[in-house]
């Protein structure tokens, strides 16, 4: 399915955050990396989904309310997820083939930095790992970049980029990694923007991390 790929979410949600999108929202003290989930079933709803999702990062930057995002974040369909695209009709069309079934994205966010998770799931895992693929070759084509496919700190099946000197168009403050995964059914896809190449490495890898521990096994 190579000559049929998604655009890039992740450069929306990174453009949609450049302004302020919450009044007050200021840095506060660093927080334990989130806890894994001691058990979990496969979703079959979008509240199950959400249950899933991690609910604070390491750096102890603010979530941002859904509705203050635009499209909003919170809970995904296909349709919501295919008007990434600029043909909607055709990403649709690439999303049933995936197997797409639902997705959840959440978002913390103070001044600068940022830090970004899409959970999304889908009818099988070979939809998933494909979904995941092409995922990373689109924003590798859009942001520039050579992607690690064996990176360290990270667990098997994940894939990473790192932007340390962002280009001026794409509109991010600091140096950006990227991650895109993918587990069983689930895909994984985790930014983080930070102030220096360190604590954006740091944050994405203990974010992967996490939200990989609080899926389904298998």
């Amino acid at each position: 399915m190579t000559s049929r790929r998604l655009l890039p979410r992740a450069t929306a949600a990174v453009l949609l955050l450049v302004a302020p999108v919450c009044a007050g929202c200021s840095s506060s003290e660093a927080v334990p990396a989130p806890q894994a989930a001691t058990t979990a079933a496969t979703p079959a709803s979008p509240a199950e989904l959400e249950a899933l999702l991690v609910d604070d990062v390491p750096s102890g930057l603010p979530r941002v309310p859904d509705d203050e995002l635009v499209p909003p974040a919170g809970e995904k369909t296909i349709d919501d997820v295919a008007r990434y695209g600029q043909d909607a009709q055709r990403e649709q069309e690439v999303l049933a083939d995936y197997g797409y079934t639902r997705g959840w994205e959440r978002f913390w966010r103070s001044e600068e930095e940022l830090t970004s998770v899409f959970l999304d799931q889908f009818a099988d895992p070979s939809g998933a790992v494909t979904y995941a693929d092409d995922l990373a070759r689109n924003d590798a084509e859009h942001y520039g970049g050579v992607l690690d496919r064996s990176p360290a700190g990270l667990p098997d099946d994940c894939v990473l980029l790192a932007q340390d000197d962002p280009a001026p168009q794409h509109r991010m403050a600091g140096p950006a990694v990227f991650a895109w995964c993918s587990a069983g059914v689930f895909t994984v896809a985790v930014a983080a923007v930070a102030d220096t190449e360190e604590e954006a490495r740091r944050e994405l890898e203990a974010v992967t991390t996490a939200q990989l521990d609080r899926l389904p096994a298998g």
